[in-house]
């Protein structure tokens, strides 16, 4: 019995554990399983370039003060970081690899760049 394509269909000629009948079948199977998958992280790394965007256009100097509502007004997302880091002093700052930022009284935030 011949094997067939696992995207198309087709009757699938060369290697006994091929399982697609060229490189497009292959690539549109795989695109299909991964689909869920790529959009989530796509979205997930949209949001992370955007919040990266705003602090590096906030923070020009490298250390800056801002309001929390300045930055919701440009669109900042505060669930989305790429890590935490806590002080010895019990801050914690919220960076988006380079771009960090720190919460201070009265919704006012403080904004760093590690270099």
């Amino acid at each position: 019995m011949p094997k067939t394509c696992l995207e198309c269909g087709a009757v699938i000629i060369g290697r006994e554990d091929k399982k697609f009948c060229n490189d497009g079948c292959r690539n549109a199977y795989n695109n299909k399983i991964n689909k869920d998958l790529n959009n989530l992280m796509r979205d997930i790394n949209n949001k992370l370039r955007k919040n990266y965007r705003i602090l590096s256009e906030m923070n020009v100097e490298g250390k800056t003060k801002v309001t929390k509502s300045k930055l919701l007004s440009k669109g900042f997302d505060f669930e989305f970081f790429t890590n935490i880091l806590h002080t010895q002093a019990g801050s914690t700052y919220y960076f988006l690899y380079n771009q960090g930022y720190l919460l201070l009284d009265n919704d006012f935030y403080v904004l760093v760049k590690k270099n």
